[in-house]
């Protein structure tokens, strides 16, 4: 009886693909961080004012997001 369904071995991502995938993850979360960052707190040094800071950081979050889309859609194939 055959299924349609593949093996382990088919379906297993090589090492590269994988660690891209770690390595994009990672950096959806920094974006997610930098973008709070941007809106909560004045550690980092920018020369703008409050309104500014809270478009940029929501800038950086909605990219962030649509990076993490765009790899999840990725990993897929």
């Amino acid at each position: 009886m055959v299924t349609g369904r593949k093996s382990r071995y088919e379906t297993q991502k090589s090492p590269l693909k994988r660690f891209l995938f770690v390595l994009g993850i990672v950096f959806f979360l920094l974006y997610l961080v930098l973008g709070y960052m941007l809106i909560f707190t004045d550690k980092i040094p920018l020369n703008i004012n409050h309104t500014g800071r809270l478009w940029l950081g929501i800038i950086v979050i909605i990219y962030g997001i649509l990076r993490c889309i765009r790899l999840i859609q990725q990993n897929k194939e």
